[in-house]
């Protein structure tokens, strides 16, 4: 009798931890591994706001610290993109120079833009490109900091121009924000009515894209469509899937005083377009972009 009524007890209490167990293996560590790499760059993020306070604090003149921190950062991430992502840098030669606006395409997490930042360090030992960011960034602790000193700007016309009269490049999306979230596997450009950066260009435009930036990287879901309302990124990022990137550099296009500024905004967009329809077979898959770490591609 007493048998009897514990296998029911013992069946009661086993169902609940097998249930458990399933849980934390089936949904939790699917989960923590979506994760994993996007809260990774969170607390990489982090460590680069740290490291330039350090030196910000150490007894270096203001040069001497500048030339430091941006030799560890540029070694931080490029070591990043080089291990994950395979990142590569084609193109370099339609680099000016002197100065020119770099248009590019809005990955859904930027990091591919800080790759390239990394790259030109190390080639040309300075960082000598401004990069116009959203307002809301500078409203981020610590990141306002870390922009600063990392040549980042809200991208006002006298910014830019200043930045252009120094000899500097400027990097500049204007699809921005709105296409980094509602952008698809297709690669689609949305640049909406923005067309800020033709009253800017005095300089040769160039175009620039990083093969398979979508794969790497996901927004969860509809939660999405909140940046309508709140006009903040509020997003869920996951994945960090390994996948290969390789950033192609396109052909200059030299300024033209004798267009206006909406045909030179639609040369500039039919410009980045071919160099995505040349570069990225579409629409993006997961599956092609991971294996793409396996051969190399030339160079064109």
């Amino acid at each position: 009798m007493n048998s009897t009524i514990s296998l029911p007890y013992i069946n009661g209490e086993w169902l609940p931890m097998c249930l458990e167990k399933y849980v934390i293996y089936a949904v939790l560590w699917p989960l923590l591994a979506l994760t994993a790499v996007p809260i990774w760059i969170f607390f990489y993020v982090y460590l680069s706001v740290f490291i330039v306070l350090l030196y910000k604090m150490s007894s270096k003149t203001k040069e001497e610290a500048q030339r430091s921190y941006y030799f560890i950062l540029g070694n931080l991430w490029d070591y990043f993109g080089r291990i994950w992502h395979g990142y590569e840098l084609h193109g370099i030669e339609n680099l000016p120079d002197g100065p020119g606006l770099i248009i590019y395409y809005h990955a859904p997490i930027p990091i591919d833009h800080i790759f390239f930042l990394a790259k030109i360090f190390f080639l040309k030992k300075k960082l000598c490109c401004y990069t116009v960011v959203d307002q809301f960034v500078f409203k981020i602790p610590g990141l306002k900091m870390l922009g600063s000193k990392l040549k980042m700007i809200t991208g006002s016309k006298e910014e830019c121009l200043h930045a252009l009269k120094n000899g500097d490049w400027v990097a500049i999306s204007p699809g921005g924000t709105r296409e980094a979230i509602f952008s698809d596997e297709t690669y689609k450009i949305l640049w909406g009515k923005r067309k800020g950066f033709a009253n800017v260009a005095l300089e040769p435009i160039i175009p620039m894209f990083t093969e398979n930036s979508r794969e790497g990287y996901k927004i969860f879901g509809q939660i999405k469509h909140l940046y309508e309302f709140i006009r903040w990124p509020l997003i869920i990022l996951y994945g960090g899937f390994p996948v290969k990137w390789r950033a192609h550099i396109g052909k200059p296009i030299p300024y033209d005083p004798n267009i206006t500024a909406d045909e030179l905004v639609k040369k500039v967009q039919n410009s980045l377009q071919t160099l995505i329809e040349k570069n990225q077979k579409l629409p993006g898959s997961i599956r092609r972009a991971l294996l793409a770490r396996f051969h190399n591609k030339k160079n064109e």
